[in-house]
């Protein structure tokens, strides 16, 4: 993980306007789904509401992993947990929140495409310029690339920062400065506590 890297926080009322322009350029372009597979978990929420936009009642789902926690990349992407359901003959969109390097995309489709589906179409709230693969949908495109951090994995992907801050930083607000400082990111005092506090009861987990 890079010590120090653009981030991006976008708010849940983004992501709920993200995926109504979505939904409308779907609708607009003429494909009507017949059920959506959210990637787990990046996908769920768009794909939520995605489904809520378009009046679909079918959506589920499979887990690809790409990324651990504090934008860490996995070697490569891959299905951990498949497709449950059987889509043969249907139209599916599959549905996930960015799109970063293309390679979930990818094994995604390859994925759901052996299953037999009639048409196969991706969409995700953001594109990255730099992406090789190319969703057939995308509410925004980044062009300068960054990384996203979403309502559903501020903790997680904050807490990853913070965990390898080297040196550790001594006090809370020690911590937002080199938040601030090495990723662009602004958190008030209570969010800080809170995901300190988090880290800390996983850690007695452990």
């Amino acid at each position: 993980m890079p010590k120090a890297m653009q981030c991006e926080l976008v708010s849940l009322q983004a992501v709920y306007d993200l995926s109504y322009q979505l939904a409308c350029q779907i609708r607009d372009s003429g494909f009507a789904p017949d059920v959506v597979i959210a990637i787990a978990r990046g996908g769920f929420a768009p794909a939520r509401f995605v489904c809520d936009f378009l009046g679909l009642h079918d959506m589920t789902s499979i887990k690809v992993q790409h990324y651990a926690p504090g934008a860490q990349k996995e070697e490569r992407a891959y299905v951990k947990y498949p497709l449950g359901g059987d889509i043969r003959g249907q139209r599916v969109l599959i549905v996930d929140d960015v799109n970063d390097t293309g390679d979930t995309l990818v094994v995604a489709r390859h994925h759901i495409e052996a299953a037999g589906p009639a048409e196969v179409r991706t969409a995700v709230l953001h594109e990255k310029a730099t992406s090789p693969v190319h969703a057939d949908y995308h509410a925004a495109e980044v062009l300068e690339w960054r990384w996203i951090i979403y309502p559903w994995a501020r903790v997680e992907d904050i807490g990853g920062f913070i965990r390898h801050m080297d040196p550790p930083p001594q006090d809370t607000e020690a911590v937002r400065k080199q938040l601030r400082k090495d990723y662009g990111i602004d958190i008030d005092t209570a969010e800080t506590e809170r995901i300190l506090s988090l880290m800390h009861a996983w850690e007695d987990e452990a």
